[in-house]
């Protein structure tokens, strides 16, 4: 019997989208909204949801926005993992989150995949700054739904600001 070669078809399905990210990556180094069509669209055209302001973290999809009243919204996307799996905690101005995918789902061997985009994985301490001078820490609400994490930071009803440090200044040679 002659042995026939396979060909892994999610494993190059992969390497496509692989290639499609980093050139995704690539053109938004090289290219940065608002930076050749100012004179056109004015200096704050690129605030329009063109920005990634969170970019290092691909995984898990995310929005990330603020409400017209004020309330910063992260809306995580973890489908597949447990309720009891998700750990979210401040870290001084830092929201983290980190998630650990259900030993029922994890990774399983001997397997030959023909497409493959759903790869649950260990989230580590992924860390988004919230300034605690600004938003509420003490009033958040997270929800987990749907397999949807949304977490709501309430704005702080006072500013935390302090009189802050005068500076002096002198005259120069003095």
């Amino acid at each position: 019997m002659t042995e026939r070669s396979m060909f892994d078809i999610g494993k190059a399905m992969d390497e496509i989208f692989d290639a499609a990210k980093s050139f995704s990556e690539a053109f938004h180094e090289n290219f940065k909204p608002g930076e050749h069509d100012f004179l056109h669209h004015g200096p704050w055209s690129w605030w329009k949801e063109n920005v990634d302001f969170y970019p290092a973290f691909q995984y898990p999809p995310a929005n990330i926005y603020v409400t017209p009243d004020k309330h910063l919204i992260f809306e995580f996307a973890l489908a597949g993992f447990d309720e009891a799996g998700i750990d979210l905690k401040f870290q001084g101005d830092y929201l983290a989150l980190s998630a650990r995918v259900p030993a029922d789902l994890s990774e399983r061997e001997g397997l030959r995949y023909f497409k493959r985009r759903l790869k649950l994985r260990d989230i580590e301490g992924q860390r988004y700054y919230v300034p605690a001078d600004k938003f509420d820490q003490q009033s958040v609400r997270a929800v987990f739904k749907n397999g949807i994490l949304q977490v709501d930071l309430p704005p702080n009803e006072e500013f935390k600001g302090g009189e802050g440090i005068r500076i002096e200044i002198v005259k120069e040679g003095e």
